[in-house]
């Protein structure tokens, strides 16, 4: 293995192939994936993937590190263990909308307000693709799918907006119809001294012929230069706008991460004594 210097895009491929449909947004993600670790100098051997099911979620077996495919909506947890276990550690979780948005909702606000170091990438093409075809918490109202044959009576989920709304200390949008620029995000997200989140924009040509690389470009537009990513308010107001706007809505400067946080406490820990009476304590407690 080359050393981390002289690690190419190509040293983070694992040989197996992409098993995704022709056209997948997947792909382009993937490939900006391999450019910002490499840009990074990270080494194979100090990555942790983990991802939950899904097309997206496939992610982890196409990159050279460690990785973890656990359940549904369960990977956040699972790389909060990781960090915690080894700070390290280069965390990155990858996942759907439907993965991240459905079953695993309720870990979002969690993992947010302790604010691990770990990047979460979202691959979001509005749609529960590997199932073929259902519709997801970010399909837009009206959508026609297997599950809605007549249409969606359900409002979407802003995955950006809501992510603000939780404080995560950084939130991002990117488009796999942009390489360069979604790269850039990456490496922004990962550089991040907390939890990060990146929600990329990712058709499915198979399952979604509403969102399409032709339909989403004249949508697609980078956040006006004069945007202030350390202002919350102004961060939520422009996710909440009809423009898709790509970049850095929100950035938190000053951010602690969870890890730091708990080593300060077993610090603390053995100030005052070190580890506690187990025997006292089961006694206390019968």
């Amino acid at each position: 293995m080359p050393t981390a210097e002289k690690l190419k895009p190509n040293d983070y491929k694992t040989g197996r192939e992409p098993i995704w449909c022709p056209g997948c947004g997947d792909f382009g993600a993937l490939n900006a994936f391999y450019q910002a670790l490499s840009e990074l100098e990270v080494e194979p051997h100090m990555l942790a993937l983990f991802s939950g099911i899904g097309c997206s979620s496939r992610l982890p077996y196409f990159v050279n590190g460690y990785c973890h495919h656990g359940v549904h909506g369960r990977a956040l947890p699972a790389a909060m263990g990781a960090k915690l276990s080894n700070p390290e550690l280069t965390v990155v979780v990858t996942g759907g909308d439907g993965d991240g948005f459905s079953i695993g909702t309720g870990h979002v606000p969690h993992i947010v307000r302790r604010n691990p170091d770990i990047t979460y990438i979202m691959l979001d093409n509005e749609i529960y693709g590997l199932t073929k075809g259902q519709i997801a918490p970010t399909s837009p109202v009206g959508m026609t799918t297997s599950s809605t044959p007549l249409g969606s009576l359900e409002d979407p989920l802003n995955p950006v907006a809501l992510l603000i709304a939780c404080n995560a200390s950084f939130v991002a949008r990117g488009f796999s119809g942009d390489p360069k620029g979604l790269k850039d995000l990456f490496v922004k997200a990962i550089s991040h001294p907390g939890f990060a989140f990146v929600d990329v924009l990712s058709p499915c040509p198979t399952f979604n012929m509403d969102m399409t690389y032709q339909s989403l470009r004249p949508k697609v537009s980078p956040l006006p230069e004069d945007h202030d990513s350390s202002d919350r308010v102004a961060a939520f107001a422009r996710a909440l706008e009809p423009v898709v706007y790509t970049g850095v809505f929100y950035h938190r400067r000053e951010s602690i991460p969870y890890e730091k946080r708990h080593a300060s406490l077993r610090a603390k820990q053995v100030e005052y004594g070190g580890q506690p009476d187990l025997a006292a304590l089961i006694r206390k407690f019968r």
